[in-house]
């Protein structure tokens, strides 16, 4: 068994990324975040991956941080905060920022940090055995990870509420009927369902969803006016891309496009 903290395969046309410490539950350490942010890296860089996928070895997707790894020497005061600043909160901001679509294959438990990594990316694929848990309250935490921004924009405040003050596990199918997910589908067509929607993406016209994700974050600030304007803008940068001009002579030629995922001018 491989055991590097992170495992990434290469695909034709994206890339999955592998949380690999099942004796864990996939619990995040410093060097799996150190490993993580180095996968990311070279998953940008890399002009040929034109889509993402996240998921974890065994039976869990992430149970969040490893509390192990955080235990204090006498005299030592843990600062929670230096730990968030430090690693989760640009992993968060990373994964929304990422100019291709990131798909998270949920195989399993997604608690505490974990969770709100799972619901960092575009679409949340999760196996109808998996469970969402804002574990937080359980240990006198504040949800984070972006879990206070996500929930009540997702599910709504009264749910957001519940979910963070009870910190009770909500079933993938729950999960998929409150809108917290994309979809909760049978454990053994999980992965198939993620490969799915990243070779969909792979060749898909990658310029223009990476603008899709931008307006959408954009439109959780801006007033409608402002989101007209930036429509129009985006919209002016995308009828300029090469994948623009395919997709319609494709559509009057009766055939399917073959994005190659250029920007515009």
């Amino acid at each position: 068994m491989d055991e590097s903290p992170i495992l990434v395969d290469k695909r034709v046309g994206y890339r999955v990324i592998t949380l690999n410490r099942p004796q864990r539950l996939n619990s995040f350490t410093e060097d799996m975040h150190v490993a993580l942010k180095k996968a990311l890296d070279d998953t940008e860089a890399d002009p040929a991956c034109r889509a993402l996928m996240i998921t974890g070895a065994g039976r869990g997707f992430c149970a969040g941080q490893d509390l192990n790894d955080r235990l204090a020497k006498p005299g030592e005061k843990i600062v929670l905060g230096g730990t968030l600043e430090q690693y989760y909160n640009p992993l968060i901001r990373r994964l929304r920022a990422l100019p291709i679509p990131v798909v998270a294959a949920v195989n399993g438990v997604a608690a505490g940090a974990g969770a709100n990594l799972a619901l960092a990316c575009d679409i949340v694929v999760a196996a109808k055995s998996a469970t969402f848990l804002q574990a937080f309250a359980k240990i006198g935490l504040v949800p984070d990870s972006g879990g206070t921004w996500f929930l009540p924009r997702l599910v709504g405040p009264a749910r957001a509420r519940g979910l963070a003050l009870l910190a009770d596990p909500l079933p993938a199918e729950t999960a998929e009927s409150w809108g917290l997910i994309w979809k909760s589908v049978p454990d053994e067509e999980l992965i198939g369902s993620a490969n799915e929607l990243c070779e969909r993406f792979a060749s898909g016209p990658t310029y223009g969803l990476s603008l899709i994700k931008r307006a959408l974050d954009a439109s959780e600030t801006n007033d409608l006016s402002t989101q007209l304007d930036l429509e129009r803008d985006f919209q002016r940068s995308a009828g300029s891309s090469p994948d623009y001009a395919e997709g319609v002579n494709a559509f009057m030629e009766k055939r399917s496009p073959k994005f190659t995922g250029e920007k515009g001018s």
